[in-house]
């Protein structure tokens, strides 16, 4: 019996990602609770909060590969979540301007009947450009910071803000296509 494919994200950015593999999937949305406290490092920080999201969905399907994904930017030591507020997004922004940072992307694969399980971590990193106060004022009253780790999106209006990546462009975006292509192929999903 084939086994249902499962993104458990509600992230429109993931969705997109995984269709490139041309798999039909379903999208069940985790209600797993995000606890930054206690991970030792942002790499198992990714992967306990991929894992958690992925375990959650995971407990209430049936025949099914299940796939969590998380993603976070790293700025020296400092972790930068979604923005609180206009007033944080700036502030990250600001403190992006000029520098290199990485983006950390984990994802999770679940197998429900067997209960095998995958986790990996892709990082990339990003160099912004010297960002102009009135830039990202404008940046971020577009809306597109809200929901995004570091508050942009390269896909988006913060693609003018890049000068260079160096590693996997889709990790930014939120999901590595490529290395969730190989691992899925160890529970029998092959894409394309």
């Amino acid at each position: 019996m084939k086994k249902n494919l499962i993104l458990a994200s509600s992230s429109p950015r993931r969705r997109e990602l995984l269709g490139l593999l041309r798999v039909p999937f379903t999208i069940v949305p985790s209600a797993y609770e995000e606890d930054a406290s206690g991970a030792d490092g942002p790499h198992e920080l990714v992967r306990r909060l991929a894992l958690g999201k992925a375990l959650d969905v995971a407990a209430r399907a049936r025949n099914a590969v299940v796939i969590g994904a998380d993603t976070i930017v790293v700025l020296g030591k400092t972790v930068l979540g979604k923005p609180k507020s206009a007033t944080h997004a700036r502030e990250m922004l600001r403190k992006l301007s000029g520098k290199a940072h990485s983006v950390i992307t984990g994802f999770s694969v679940i197998d429900t009947e067997s209960g095998k399980r995958m986790v990996c971590v892709s990082e990339t990193k990003v160099y912004f450009r010297k960002l102009a106060p009135r830039e990202i004022a404008a940046y971020v009253a577009t809306g597109e910071p809200f929901d995004k780790a570091g508050a942009y999106a390269i896909q988006g209006f913060a693609s003018v803000f890049v000068e260079k990546i160096a590693g996997d462009y889709f990790t930014i975006v939120g999901l590595p296509v490529s290395a969730l292509a190989q691992a899925l192929k160890k529970f029998g999903v092959s894409a394309l």
